[in-house]
């Protein structure tokens, strides 16, 4: 990692060499063989690459493929190409394709981060939003986490029990950039999303709008593929509009590393998709990443256990959101440098909230559920926070 570096905001991507091949993507150069005896050689300036699945003392991170964490299951694995197919039909263009055939992105994290059975994910995902009370709907947008299904998510469902598919018929999803060096926010390259459940098509008419504004990148299908943080929300996305899943399109959005100024923007432009109630906006994001592998060990020992330290900070964090004040968010992240990962587009969705108060619009935003994938008590443990809530208008 380079010295300085937000260890969550990567500047340059991991590149491996596995016996002189790169993965597509990255290219050959010199490396530091890992101590264990790895392989693969890594240039060590950018984030733990969810692939290699040994603990890399060379660069005191814990490069292991833990579903619990950010760097989710297994990684992408057995990656396929972006699938072509016929022509397609009907949908405003953006203006930016060049041809009329159809680009899916696969579901790439299904069969390690959460299942590939479509049965057997309904069937987890029926028994989670089961369990929670719509208490908050219908929400306007929400925070959810986009760790493993088997850390998160019966925290995420908490989130998307609030969600209204009767009402929504264009779906926001914000997630962080893990994997590539990113200042501004990206827009995808393809037409659809698959899931497990069902497809899920993209917003042309709204990519275009957005497009035209220049404020908006282009992600690569093969860094669309590997980022997790929109993906791990399209199962739950699928099945919490499932009674209405030939009337709604997605708005896939990966956030960069924003500077203040540039979410403040950023929410403006997406102040006027929030005030339109048939808009729903999810931001994605994880709390609290704790331990030696994620170089951050804040610890207030008047809390106790490092654990309650960890959701006392967590939960400070998390009073501020529902604050609606994203200035008062800002100072708390300079002052404590908590890792939430997310913590960009949950700046956004903020200054949104903020552009639509100044013209009278009354909102509040309740978090539902909190969770830690493991309880931290020394400090060779680790461990990452999830918490849920929805905006709600009044």
């Amino acid at each position: 990692m380079l010295s300085g570096q937000d260890p969550l905001e990567w500047r340059v991507r991991k590149r491996w060499l596995f016996s002189g091949s790169a993965f597509p993507g990255s290219g050959p150069g010199p490396g530091l063989l890992c101590a264990r005896g790895c392989s693969r050689r890594c240039l060590l300036a950018g984030p733990p690459d969810p692939r290699c699945r040994l603990a890399c003392p060379v660069s005191a991170v814990n490069l292991a493929a833990r579903p619990e964490e950010e760097l989710g299951g297994a990684g992408p694995a057995g990656r396929r190409p972006g699938k072509q197919e016929g022509p397609a039909g009907g949908g405003g263009g953006t203006g930016t394709k060049m041809s009329n055939r159809v680009v899916c992105r696969e579901a790439s994290h299904a069969g390690s981060w959460y299942t590939a059975s479509g049965p057997q994910l309904n069937a987890q995902l029926e028994g989670w939003l089961s369990q929670v009370q719509s208490t908050k709907r219908p929400a306007r947008a929400i925070i959810a986490p986009h760790a493993g299904y088997t850390y998160c998510g019966s925290c995420a469902a908490h989130a998307y029990k609030q969600v209204d598919p009767s009402i929504t018929r264009r779906i926001f999803i914000l997630g962080p950039s893990h994997h590539v060096p990113l200042s501004r926010c990206a827009l995808s390259s393809v037409d659809i999303y698959r899931t497990p459940l069902y497809d899920l098509r993209i917003d042309q008419k709204i990519y275009g709008e957005l497009w035209k504004t220049g404020m908006f990148e282009r992600m690569s299908l093969q860094t669309d593929e590997d980022e997790h943080s929109i993906e791990m929300h399209l199962p739950y996305t699928a099945k919490a509009m499932e009674s209405h899943k030939d009337e709604f399109t997605i708005i896939p959005v990966l956030v960069g590393a924003l500077s203040e100024s540039k979410e403040q923007e950023f929410g403006k432009l997406f102040s006027k998709y929030l005030a339109d109630p048939s808009n729903l906006f999810v931001v994605s994001s994880d709390f609290c990443h704790w331990g030696q592998r994620f170089r951050y060990s804040y610890y207030d020992e008047s809390q106790g256990e490092i654990y309650r330290s960890i959701e006392h900070l967590d939960k400070m964090g998390m009073s501020i959101i529902e604050q609606l004040d994203p200035v008062s968010f800002s100072n708390y992240l300079k002052k404590y440098h908590n890792t939430i990962c997310g913590r960009h587009p949950i700046g956004v969705l903020l200054n949104a909230i903020t552009e639509l108060q100044k013209n009278g619009m009354n909102m509040s935003f309740s978090f539902l559920n909190y969770a830690q994938s493991s309880q931290c008590r020394n400090w060779q443990d680790s461990s990452v926070s999830y918490a849920a809530g929805a905006l709600t208008v009044h």
